[in-house]
């Protein structure tokens, strides 16, 4: 079983132990110190003799679970930023035209009586060399459409926001499985040893059971951070000790790595503490680089501004981009307030100029420094929006309701073939019909693009060996360069 642990670095509290306190187990050793590695008193243990040659060493990086390590074969991706869009943004108004709605706004949709047919209250227009049709609450984006492959012919396997949200994020929306970004984490290891391999950014925290490693070693689960916060200090709780010195907190740690190798003999592996105790390393290492990556102050105003940084999803978008600047592997970035089921011309929109101006900033300055050739971004959400209006909300302000069957995303950067449409759906943007993409399609390819053969990179738990793409899962070729 996985626990989501947070990274606190806690305090040093002088309290003496006794012998008898050394001789119990791992388990029970952290159980009576309370909070930890912090309640041990290195004096009291010094005053003992214990401790008389404990030095102030940093961990050594290449026997690390999160040390760099290659793939299957060459990737055409090093990282990746995924920006999900939570709450399904409906296709048909934003990457999906579909002129057949407007010709048909307010009548009876085929097949369904009770439903209207609701035409895009927005327009498209032919943007970039390529001429794929962006809708006009995407302008900025719009302005790098030939760097994207977007694709129209997605579809999932139920239009519940959990647990397509589950699918999307871990590729099962019913066993308790790993998130995508704690595969990346696992199948690479992490280029920062200082830094978490994935870090989640959302306003007021991600929900742990979408960025969980599961029974994957507990190091390789993502790092939520609550980027609604603006202070370093907030976005990270405690990442800096006002009571204890690296120094000490060296030495408490290699005290506390020497205990549990006393009694690794005489005890099988717990992965719960071993998880733990990599938590507690990590959260060490991170006090060298997490306030200055967080602390967005050190960027020029000019790419401030053109993020549109005092805003919270210019600021996350920034963020994103130095987390992948330093090293982090898998970055993710959740965009809530999607799911328009009525007052979508309003609502829709809103959402989409929250968004839009940061990632055009994003890939511009991607592209700018030279990490857009190898880094994978991907935007989208969980599922798509039906062409009828939402019978529930009022017909003078509709919305859309959820559908499954149909939905778009776009992927830019390391490997994807920009400027080009994928896949196809009806004529009402109700069905994917021509060359589907479904979520382990899409796994599937991510991973490709990371160098890995989806099949291939695999755990073997409770004598099976279980992969992101389950038993199915095939590379969407079409989208790659």
């Amino acid at each position: 079983m996985n626990h989501d642990w947070k990274f606190r670095l806690v305090p040093s509290s002088p309290h003496s132990l006794n012998m008898a306190d050394l001789l119990v187990t791992r388990r029970q050793f952290l159980s009576r110190c309370g909070a930890g590695f912090g309640a041990v008193s290195l004096a009291g243990l010094g005053a003992m003799g214990l401790l008389p040659g404990i030095q102030a060493l940093a961990a050594d990086a290449s026997t690390s679970p999160l040390a760099p390590r290659q793939p299957h074969f060459k990737p055409k991706a090093k990282r990746v930023l995924h920006i999900f869009a939570a709450g399904a943004p409906s296709h048909l108004d934003t990457f999906d035209p579909k002129p057949k709605l407007k010709q048909m706004d307010g009548q009876p949709m085929p097949g369904d009586s009770n439903n209207a047919v609701f035409g895009s209250p927005f327009s498209f227009t032919k943007m970039g060399q390529s001429g794929i049709e962006v809708s006009e609450v995407f302008p900025n984006i719009g302005e790098h459409v030939d760097k994207l492959a977007v694709v129209r012919s997605m579809f999932t396997e139920i239009p519940d926001h959990d647990l397509a949200t589950l699918m999307m994020n871990t590729g099962d929306s019913r066993l308790i499985k790993p998130s995508v970004g704690s595969w990346v984490n696992y199948g690479l290891g992490s280029e920062n040893q200082n830094m978490p391999g994935f870090v989640a950014l959302g306003p007021g925290g991600v929900s742990a059971a979408n960025i969980r490693s599961a029974f994957l070693p507990g190091i390789y689960q993502g790092t939520a951070v609550d980027s609604q916060q603006t202070k370093v200090e907030k976005l990270i709780e405690n990442i800096k000790s006002n009571y204890t010195s690296l120094i000490e907190q060296r030495r408490q740690l290699d005290l506390l790595r020497q205990l549990n190798e006393a009694h690794s003999q005489n005890l099988r592996k717990d992965e719960q503490l071993e998880a733990r105790l990599q938590a507690f390393e990590l959260a060490y290492q991170m006090q060298m680089e997490a306030t200055d990556i967080f602390d967005i102050s050190k960027e020029p105003d000019s790419v401030r501004k053109s993020y549109a940084a005092d805003t919270q999803q210019g600021r996350q978008m920034l963020i994103a981009r130095r987390l992948l600047e330093k090293g982090v592997r898998f970055v993710q970035v959740w965009h809530g307030g999607w799911d328009n089921h009525g007052n979508l011309a309003v609502d829709l929109k809103n959402r989409a100029n929250e968004i839009d101006k940061p990632i055009a900033a994003l890939l511009a300055d991607l592209e700018q420094r030279g990490m857009l050739a190898d880094t994978l971004v991907i935007w989208g959400g969980e599922f798509g929006r039906s062409p009828s209006a939402d019978a529930n909300a009022m017909s003078a302000r509709p919305g859309r309701t959820h559908n499954r069957d149909a939905f778009s995303i776009w992927l830019a950067g390391g490997g994807i073939k920009g400027g080009t449409v994928y896949g196809e759906t009806d004529e009402l943007g109700l069905r994917a019909i021509n060359n589907r993409v479904a979520v382990p399609d899409l796994h599937a390819t991510i991973l490709h693009l990371l160098g890995f053969d989806h099949e291939k990179l695999t755990y073997r738990y409770n004598g099976r060996d279980f992969r992101l793409t389950n038993v199915s899962g095939s590379v969407v070729s079409g989208i790659v360069s």
